[in-house]
């Protein structure tokens, strides 16, 4: 008995339909939760579904102007983790029950 495997060719609208979904994810995360841990890693995730958005459209564009400007953005998407998970995590150790609402004493 033999299997036949149908093969299933992944267009760009695969990726641009997967981008938004977790795009979309990524908002309802930050609707819904108060956790400020919870919340860093819904706007990453919000922030890969661009990338995954920009490195699709210039792979079918054939342009490599969205490729570069994913690496700038994981650039700077790396610096802003190391500051800002360091601050989630102090601010997390000082009060363990910390939510959103008490970040908002960090203004000056």
């Amino acid at each position: 008995m033999t299997s036949f495997i149908t093969a299933v060719t992944v267009t760009t609208t695969w990726y641009l339909l997967l981008a938004a979904m977790l795009f979309a994810i990524g908002v309802v995360g930050v609707m819904v939760r108060r956790n400020p841990l919870i919340l860093f890693m819904c706007i990453e995730l919000m922030l890969n579904a661009v990338n995954l958005t920009f490195v699709a459209l210039a792979r079918r564009l054939g342009d490599i102007g969205g490729q570069s400007t994913v690496f700038f953005v994981m650039v700077v998407a790396a610096a802003e983790v190391v500051v800002g998970l360091g601050i989630i995590v102090a601010i997390l150790r000082r009060k363990p029950g910390a939510t959103t609402d008490d970040l908002a004493e960090l203004k000056g």
